[in-house]
């Protein structure tokens, strides 16, 4: 008896764990919810905003202590914004190939897995990513907290870019 009781409360621990697991980009079966489908839109919304270097955008959605972090270092709102309109970093193209976002009260982290198309310093380059964007929900508008790109080791799979550099 004691034994099919352990096994029961087992059985019911693994399957609050199998529910409560976060989405994940591309991962199947899973809703998404108006305010989910929101932050959504709204990382795609940025995608444009930066490859249009649109900075009055931008400066709208990053909060005011904003992060960002990238390959070459990490830094504030300020910098990232004069980073996009100086176009020492110009986003021409994100190709996202799956999104998702998990919120937490006023708090929603969304996973971008994309194929970045960028100038940097002059040099076109492509990369694969895993984009972390963290926002939070004040005065019912989502702003932006940071914003992290994660190397990713698959290949690029972007059109007319096969190959990673």
């Amino acid at each position: 008896m004691k034994k099919a009781i352990i096994v029961m409360l087992f059985c019911l621990a693994t399957l609050q764990l199998a529910r409560a697991q976060a989405k994940l980009p591309n991962s199947p079966g899973t809703t998404t919810t108006k305010e989910e489908q929101a932050v959504l839109d709204l990382s795609k919304s940025k995608w444009t905003w930066m490859a249009d270097k649109n900075v009055d955008a931008l400066n709208g959605l990053f909060a005011e202590k904003c992060v960002f972090v990238h390959m070459g270092g990490s830094w504030g709102k300020t910098q990232e914004l004069n980073t996009i309109k100086s176009g020492g970093i110009w986003y021409k193209k994100a190709e996202v190939y799956g999104a998702s976002v998990n919120i937490f009260g006023n708090t929603a982290i969304l996973l971008n897995d994309i194929d970045l198309l960028a100038v940097v310093g002059g040099n076109e380059v492509t990369h694969a990513f895993m984009v972390t964007e963290v926002y939070m929900k004040e005065n019912g508008k989502w702003n932006m907290g940071s914003l992290t790109f994660s190397t990713l080791l698959r290949p690029v799979k972007m059109a007319g870019n096969q190959q990673q550099h």
